[in-house]
């Protein structure tokens, strides 16, 4: 990959984070107050995590993307409730899923059901994430997740996509929204250099219920891991280059699953970028 064009999606990087006991120690310590950090919300613990992780961080002098499931959301009081919150400490960015939680918590069983909401009650974020499956869904065919963008695409200001490791799905996918006319900017959603043992340790922390959800829906993430030279984020970069650098990909930048290995992530980041000219 032309180095330019690593050295841009490198420095327009996005950490997801997940709201554990010690992530708040992680990130003042690891992470520059330049890179965003997007926070996780747990079907199990429940919005309030995230939310107080949101605004300690946000305290603390960080943009923080806090993430808003909507099968998280007891009801429109809620999210109201949530807004509030939100906008009080400062937020201006959200991420939107439909989340995990079976059976949703409320009335919202999707995501654009909130997004109109907010629209309704004035559109109070000034940013507005959604997400993208370049690898099919597990329970949703992939014509559908397209349209679900398309669908969604008035009421948000970005999409990121979710975890890929093949760079010809990644480009296929990108070609294929834009061909549906899906022209919002993209963050690349990519694993970073994560270590397999403290994955499944990670795993195992989330609580049982999730953990047990978390384990049979990414197996494969597992297998890609332990296999020798079998995951490299600079490797899946490089082989997806055409599709990440390409103008009419509409790429703005990376989106890192830290999987909270947050001092990991950075130090690989850095490496990468002090070898890189310019």
């Amino acid at each position: 990959m032309a180095a330019d064009g690593l050295r841009t999606l490198l420095e327009r990087v996005r950490y997801e984070v997940l709201p554990a006991k010690a992530t708040e120690d992680k990130v003042l310590a690891h992470v520059p107050r330049d890179v965003v950090v997007t926070v996780t919300a747990s079907p199990v613990k429940g919005l309030e995590p995230t939310l107080a992780l949101t605004t300690r961080l946000t305290e603390h002098g960080y943009r923080v993307v806090p993430h808003v499931p909507a099968r998280l959301l007891r009801d429109d009081a809620h999210l109201k409730e949530v807004t509030v919150r939100l906008r009080e400490a400062g937020v201006d960015d959200v991420f939107v899923p439909a989340g995990d939680a079976d059976p949703p918590a409320g009335a919202y069983d999707g995501a654009l059901p909130v997004l109109r909401r907010l629209g309704e009650l004035g559109s109070p974020f000034a940013r507005v994430g959604i997400t993208g499956y370049p690898e099919s869904h597990p329970l949703i065919h992939d014509d559908l997740t397209i349209q679900a963008m398309w669908d969604k695409r008035e009421h948000a200001t970005y999409i990121v996509s979710n975890l890929c490791f093949d760079p010809r799905v990644l480009g296929e996918w990108i070609a294929r929204i834009r061909r549906r006319d899906v022209v919002l900017p993209v963050y690349l959603g990519v694993a970073g250099p994560v270590q397999r043992a403290k994955l499944l340790s990670m795993a195992t922390k989330i609580g049982v219920g999730e953990s047990t959800r978390f384990l049979t829906r990414h197996a494969s993430w597992f297998l890609r891991f332990a296999v020798p030279g079998g995951y490299s984020p600079e490797k899946l970069l490089t082989r997806a280059e055409e599709a990440l650098t390409a103008p009419s990909a509409g790429v703005a930048g990376l989106h890192l699953f830290t999987f909270n290995q947050i001092a990991e992530t950075e130090k690989w980041r850095r490496a990468l970028l002090d070898r890189l000219p310019g």
